[in-house]
């Protein structure tokens, strides 16, 4: 219920920055130039700390999801490419990590995906998707293993400027990923929400 309520409130708080966004930039029909940090190929760093809220499916036998573990702790970092003033390409690399007990799961996922943007001066809004390699390892009672997958993520989030170079940043995604631990298949999706920044250089 808590995760379902942060998620919402994020998505809620989105539509209304948005829709404040093109109230300012559409008025009569006319486009007013994109902000200085919106510029076609500005290059960016960015780079998020914060919390990983894994999936609560029920464990089964021979596979299942993650149903009992904690919220644990996640970041990512990454490189990125303003290739218009809605749409950047970026590459990032991560790490989550929840437990339960003495049982532990950690994932890194090395993505690249694209973000649809509504450019403004202050407060962007955005989504985002993506695919990538997730490299998963999973220490459980008889089940210590590591594997590598093809996964994916979708992404929400919003920059507030703090000048044309430095923002700071907030931002929810869900990653989906089933790595294969010597025949059993564990679903280690699950939500990352952090804060951080991203820097246009």
């Amino acid at each position: 219920m808590k995760k379902s309520a942060v998620v919402l409130s994020l998505v809620f708080l989105c539509m209304a920055v948005s829709s404040t966004a093109y109230a300012q930039y559409g008025r009569h029909g006319q486009v007013s130039p994109p902000p200085q940090h919106a510029q076609y190929g500005q290059m960016y760093l960015f780079g998020h700390a914060g919390f990983f809220s894994p999936n609560d499916d029920d464990p089964t036998y021979g596979g299942g999801g993650l149903g009992g573990y904690d919220t644990g702790a996640s970041f990512d970092m990454g490189l990125g490419s303003r290739v218009s003033s809605i749409l950047a390409i970026e590459g990032a690399w991560g790490w989550m990590y929840a437990d339960r007990g003495p049982d532990e799961v950690q994932v890194m996922p090395l993505t690249f995906g694209l973000r649809l943007i509504i450019p403004n001066p202050i407060i962007e809004p955005y989504i985002g998707a993506g695919v990538g390699m997730y490299f998963a390892d999973i220490d459980e009672p008889g089940l210590h293993e590591s594997d590598t997958t093809f996964g994916g993520y979708v992404s929400v989030g919003l920059d507030a400027w703090l000048n044309p170079r430095l923002a700071l940043n907030l931002e929810g995604k869900y990653h989906f990923a089933e790595p294969d631990f010597n025949g059993i298949e564990v679903d280690v999706s699950g939500w990352t929400f952090g804060m951080g920044l991203r820097f246009v250089f």
